[in-house]
């Protein structure tokens, strides 16, 4: 019988192997986290790469978080090694910092099976031992052990104890917010959107759901975020026009008169840090899993994105075939936000008002087409009203409707609001109401008309009185 070959560390991949894989446990916090534990250093074949992971590990056990490579770099400089091991061990870092991120998730499944059989391994000569001294009396110890062994890199996710991490909870930037670009919106959601965090637009037929999608792509892209724009109805070039018209600011149909403007701003922008990737799926059997296996695909190819938009939720269908429509729509709105969870990605997606809510001065939630499911499971729901007169001057009312993590029930007035050049913006910040301050605000306008209707009447009664000295 032939012998099974020992392998025993990463050798047998190659150095480039290992480089990729230090670099996806830097880079992947969620894999750094699974692998972690079992990940030994004398894994690694290269000195300078026992030291990084030993450095990561080190780490890790210390913060409870894998460092990024400037701390890593910062820790590495500052252990006291002398200059040559200094420089060497920086020149690896270089070296896994500017590594082929292609086959990202081969890697770390390799990685992952590497390290796992090893802990097999461990467990297999463990209950050899226990076996050999023929104590029955260790059976239960035994299954603990396989078990042990066959759990590492499933799931780390085991619960916190409330008083763990205080410090990173306090902190201030701890939701690391992706910003909408939209004075006042921010302030209110305390930065933008964070990872993991689902955001829906609700707004009727025609008030800009497209336009309000693009400007939130636009503007992570500008502040440096890897985005994935998805859409189902628009056509390609219409939805680069209209990026075209954000970054600009010129009617999207005047953009063929400015094309030196456009081509200079379209090199600038391919110069900045940020992707932003625009994908178009047909409308029909679409389902979120087909989604996240074009995900899985991008990361595989080296783009992970930071944050998702579907434009719309409305087009997607549910993984599994249902009876009721409503459960559906609910389903599809959980699978989404599960997606956004394992990828710990930011969502945003936008739903279509029903017929009450086209000339409604106000969206509310009651005015959500279909499900009402579909607002339980957003963290975050902003709707967009525009009346006949604020369709002519290119202005919006938004209202937040509901907020995990901010106050909900805020009325933002008078929010220009052009589809033509893609441009959302609050003029001020005064503009921002509570619903009691906006209720009484329509209020009083109400009773200013009603005021003008009488003193014009009580006027055109005096006329009269005058002329003819008797009342009408």
């Amino acid at each position: 019988m032939a012998k099974v070959e020992q392998k025993d560390n990463f050798d047998y991949l190659g150095e480039e192997f290992q480089i990729r894989l230090i670099t996806q446990i830097i880079l992947d916090k969620r894999f750094g986290e699974s692998i972690i534990d079992i990940l030994n250093p004398n894994y690694f074949k290269d000195p300078a790469l026992k030291y990084i992971v030993a450095t990561i590990k080190e780490s890790y056990q210390e913060y409870n978080i894998v460092p990024d490579f400037g701390s890593l770099e910062f820790r590495i400089k500052s252990n006291g090694l002398d200059e040559i091991k200094n420089t060497y061990n920086t020149q690896f870092i270089e070296k896994i910092r500017n590594a082929e991120l292609n086959d990202s998730l081969e890697v770390q499944k390799m990685g992952m099976k590497f390290c796992q059989t090893q802990e097999l391994k461990k467990a297999v000569i463990d209950i050899h031992k226990i076996i050999e001294r023929d104590d029955m009396s260790k059976y239960d110890e035994c299954e603990q052990i396989l078990r042990k062994a066959l759990d590492h890199g499933i799931n780390k996710d085991d619960g916190i104890n409330v008083l763990d991490n205080v410090d990173a909870v306090l902190a201030e930037d701890f939701r690391n917010p992706i910003p909408t670009g939209i004075r006042g919106l921010d302030e209110i959601m305390d930065g933008g959107l964070s990872r993991g965090e689902l955001g829906i637009i609700l707004a009727p037929f025609g008030a800009g759901k497209t336009t309000m999608i693009t400007k939130l792509a636009n503007t992570a892209k500008d502040a440096g975020f890897n985005v994935l724009q998805i859409f189902f109805e628009d056509d390609k070039k219409q939805i680069q026009r209209k990026h075209f018209a954000c970054w600009s600011g010129i009617e999207l149909n005047d953009l063929g008169l400015h094309k030196d403007l456009i081509k200079k701003i379209v090199k600038q922008k391919s110069s900045e840090p940020g992707i932003l990737k625009l994908k178009r799926f047909p409308s029909d059997g679409t389902t979120i899993t087909t989604i996240k296996k074009y995900i899985r695909k991008l990361i595989a190819q080296g783009f992970k994105p930071d944050m998702v938009l579907l434009d719309y939720i409305d087009c997607i269908e549910p993984s599994k075939k249902v009876d009721d429509v409503n459960v559906g729509e609910g389903k599809v709105m959980r699978e989404f936000e599960s997606l956004l969870s394992e990828y710990d990605i930011a969502g945003w997606t936008a739903v279509q008002g029903n017929r009450s809510s086209i000339r409604a001065e106000i969206v509310e939630g009651d005015q959500m087409g279909g499900s009402i499911k579909k607002a339980q499971i957003g963290h975050f729901i902003v709707s967009i009203a525009k009346t006949l007169e604020q369709k002519d001057n290119n202005t919006a009312t938004m209202a937040i409707l509901k907020s995990r993590f901010s106050k909900s029930g805020q009325i933002l007035e008078n929010v220009i609001f052009d589809n033509g050049k893609v441009q959302i913006e609050m003029v001020s910040n005064n503009n921002i109401k509570t619903r009691t301050e906006h209720n009484a605000m329509v209020s009083a306008e109400g009773q200013n008309v009603i005021n003008q209707f009488l003193n014009e009447k009580q006027k055109r009664r005096n006329v009269l009185e005058q002329n003819n000295n008797v009342l009408p």
